[in-house]
């Protein structure tokens, strides 16, 4: 479903994974699975956004704001992100729809 991701699409962190801020950084591990995954600022950031319940576009709008890059990198790696928490399974894709 990471093949289809929009602006208005909803990702959300997984409700059994872990979340750890260390310093501007962080950590999500998957207790169940032992899935480690280490973010740097901006995918702190990201996932914050997420976890809040904000759109993939009100994320990249944020980091825009907070970040000194071009939308076009900002989007791509987003998105980057997205594909990647995905195939870990410590993020879940949904509709646009959802909430």
């Amino acid at each position: 479903m990471t093949g289809d991701l929009r602006p208005e699409t909803r990702v959300r962190p997984r409700p059994d994974v872990l979340f750890r801020e260390l310093g501007e950084e962080a950590v999500v591990l998957d207790p169940e699975s032992g899935i480690y995954y280490g973010l740097n600022e901006v995918g702190t950031t990201a996932w914050k956004l997420l976890a809040g319940g904000s759109r993939l576009g009100e994320v990249k709008t944020a980091l825009l704001a907070a970040y000194d890059a071009p939308p076009e990198r900002i989007w791509s790696d987003l998105i980057d992100l997205i594909h990647d928490l995905s195939e870990h399974r410590l993020v879940e894709v949904l509709s646009a729809s959802s909430t």
